[in-house]
This record gives C-alpha cells, structure tokens and sequence, in this order.
C-alpha cells in the first residue's frame, strides 16, 4: 500500500496550494464563510507549510516519519473539522467531504503502518 503515502501527499499538497492561491476561496468552500485579513495570511501560512510535508514524501514515499507525520495530520484535521461540523458555526459545502476524505487517509495510512515490518 505504498500509494496510500503519494495519494496522502497529493491532497496535502493540492490543500496546501489551495490556501496558498486563494485561502478565501478555501474558507467558502470548507467553513462557509469569509476569512479575515489576518486569516487569510495564517491560511497561506498553513498551506506553506502543507506544501513542504508533502515535498518530503518526494521520492522516498517509504519514509516511516513521513507516513507517522501525515497520519497525525490526517488524524487531528479529521477531529478538529468534525468539531467544527458539529457545533456548526464554521460548515461549508465541502466540511463533511473534507472530514470523510481525512478519515479514510487516517485508516488507509494507519493500515499501511500497522502491516509494515518494524
């Protein structure tokens, strides 16, 4: 399942590019709202920092840090959005796809984790 780690890094990427380009555009979509100037800035900040935790799993995809890295991410973005949903102050149309996609990457990565030899 060594693909689970490239298509992990492919949405870090893509999510990170996303607030880098358009953090407004990211805020309607996930959290159905505007974001402050400010928090457009934190928002490109983030996805700047998306973008490098996904340049590490290039070329190496093996590199167990990489994968424990992007569990965690996966893990705590999944419960943080899924709070988000359910006191439902910040939902956008994509909130919910966003938690799902989290949640699958989460299993998927910790699935590789657990049938990798130590």
């Amino acid at each position: 399942m060594k693909w689970v780690t490239t298509a992990v890094a492919i949405e870090i990427a893509a999510t990170g590019l996303i607030l880098v380009l358009s953090p407004l555009l990211f805020g309607r979509l996930v959290f159905g709202g505007e974001l402050s100037e400010p928090g457009q800035a934190l928002g490109r900040l983030a996805g700047i920092a998306l973008l490098g935790l996904a340049s590490t799993s290039w070329p190496d995809r093996s590199a167990r840090p990489v994968a424990r890295a992007m569990l965690a991410y996966n893990l705590l973005a999944a419960v943080y959005l899924s709070y988000l949903g359910i006191i439902g102050t910040l939902v956008g149309v994509l909130l919910w796809p966003a938690v799902v996609l989290h949640l699958l990457f989460t299993a998927l990565l910790a699935a590789e984790r657990s049938a990798a030899p130590a």
